[in-house]
């Protein structure tokens, strides 16, 4: 690249990321407003007066908006987790994963419209429906905990569990729990231990 195509670019550099901030601030404020469902992309451009082609260049769906929005969140609830399984290495697997979903909860509780637009994405050739972005960094996490589990004896497959477990935590399932059964946070959190933790013998 020459000099005068440096410079020329950087105008272009500046105008992006003008345009993201707009989207995000307008995105925010029609989420918080209306919800995210209801909200469409055109009508999201139309507030930060760019282009539907503008908006579209930089988000190819609603989905890829709000990982935007929640992304700082959620870089903060991964360092919360790891930190959390630092501090309470010495504790036994069973209680590191009662932990860890109760972040989980806390999180979904706080984040849970935006956490909503994340999981509805699109499938694509590369990830299925049920599969959101924060899925597998939350299998990750979840899968080295039911290994650990299963060195006391035989258990359920421990991919199997950490992929039931996470069905469990989606946005489907929760929302029925909490809204249709009636479910608090704390009696959800209490539920799926139950379920998916194993009780040590005393």
């Amino acid at each position: 690249m020459t000099e005068d195509e440096t410079v020329s670019a950087r105008p272009e550099r500046r105008d992006a990321a003008e345009n993201r901030r707009r989207i995000l601030q307008v995105a925010m404020r029609l989420f918080e407003q209306h919800g995210v469902e209801p909200v469409s992309m055109n009508q999201i451009a139309a507030e930060a007066k760019l282009g539907p082609g503008t908006l579209y260049r930089r988000y190819k769906n609603k989905s890829e908006l709000c990982l935007d929005l929640i992304k700082e969140h959620l870089d903060l609830l991964f360092e919360d987790m790891e930190a959390y399984l630092e501090r309470h290495r010495t504790e036994p697997p069973e209680q590191r994963l009662k932990g860890l979903i109760r972040l989980f909860i806390g999180f979904r509780e706080k984040k849970s419209q935006l956490l909503a637009g994340v999981e509805d994405a699109p499938p694509s050739n590369r990830r299925p429906r049920s599969k959101s972005p924060i899925y597998e960094e939350l299998h990750q996490l979840i899968l080295p905990l039911f290994d650990e589990m299963n060195e006391n004896g035989p258990a359920p497959d421990p991919t199997f569990r950490a992929d039931m477990l996470l069905g469990a935590m989606s946005r489907d399932s929760y929302v029925f729990q909490r809204e249709t059964r009636g479910y608090t946070p704390d009696e959800i959190w209490e539920q799926l231990c139950l379920t998916f933790i194993p009780q040590r013998e005393r």
